[in-house]
């Protein structure tokens, strides 16, 4: 079991990522944007093909370095080029919160969130006496050195065991990895895999690209943080609050973004701050957050 945390943990419940950024900007979480700069801007492009799988995973993240702290968030294939490194690096950060293409003021919005509240202290407050679950409300989770396919598995299934579902319940799936659709099978949910890229699991699911159908259906939400570069984070957050549907996120992209949102519409968190898995063969950790229920 993951530590059941508050909101005031981490930060205050935000209703939308809009309101998140004005309330950032306005200082209301810390020192003023205006006040700090993006040492440095990075732009990443990567593919990987698991072992036996028929998918190619493209994978594109634009990162924001301030001080102590990595933002990120991935992005559509030309989207963002490597310029934007040249351009954005050493700039101040309220200018990429206001003016930055979507992508980039996540990873900026993510940066700072991260920097005022880093993961690995939110664990680390409690690792002595509570079996790596710190009380400042995160569980550290180690991932197993080797091959990516271990990783992967072991990644996700740390995911899917957020999941407090019924046998047979349906779980929607916003951005699919076939490593998760069997984690979440595992734990005995149906997936609903939804994906703007892809038309099949690896098991010949099919994918739907209409996130929609998902949302009206599904008994429990999974959703990728890059649901918060693409803008239909919010959409998802206020229909899973309508509909009374837990909503797990798992967070490469915007992390700490989506912990901002714990007990006010997400349930859970799998939150990977950079470096992420896929890029070391050694342990790293994910760090798991259960929002109070009521909070």
């Amino acid at each position: 079991m993951t530590t059941s945390v508050t909101t005031s943990t981490t930060t205050a419940s935000a209703p939308s990522v809009h309101a998140l950024v004005e309330a950032v900007l306005n200082g209301e979480h810390g020192p003023l944007p205006s006040d700090l700069v993006a040492t440095s801007v990075f732009w990443i492009h990567h593919g990987t093909r698991l072992a036996g799988g028929p998918t190619t995973y493209l994978n594109q993240y634009v990162l924001v370095r301030l001080g102590g702290s990595f933002g990120a968030c991935a992005f559509e294939a030309g989207e963002i080029d490597p310029s934007v490194c040249r351009d954005a690096s050493g700039a101040a950060l309220d200018v990429l919160l206001r003016e930055a293409p979507r992508p980039l003021r996540i990873a900026a919005l993510d940066a700072y969130l991260a920097e005022r509240h880093p993961h690995h202290e939110a664990a680390a407050a409690g690792d002595a006496g509570a079996g790596g679950r710190g009380s400042a409300g995160a569980e550290r989770v180690v991932l197993p050195a080797g091959a990516p396919e271990v990783r992967a598995r072991a990644r996700d299934a740390a995911i899917a065991g957020l999941l407090d579902i019924e046998e047979g319940a349906e779980v929607g799936l916003i951005g699919v990895v076939d490593p998760l659709v069997a984690a979440i099978r595992e734990r005995g949910g149906h997936p609903l895999p939804c994906d703007l890229n892809l038309k099949t699991t690896r098991w010949g699911d099919a994918v739907t690209a209409d996130m929609h159908e998902v949302l009206d259906r599904a008994d429990a939400v999974v959703a990728t943080g890059m649901t918060l570069g693409n803008g239909s984070f919010d959409t998802i957050l206020e229909r899973c609050r309508s509909r009374g549907v837990p909503l797990v996120v798992y967070a490469q992209s915007g992390s700490a973004v989506a912990r901002a949102f714990l007990g006010s519409g997400v349930t859970a968190l799998s939150a990977e701050p950079f470096p992420f898995s896929q890029f070391s063969a050694d342990p790293t950790a994910l760090y798991r957050y259960r929002a109070v229920v009521g909070a």
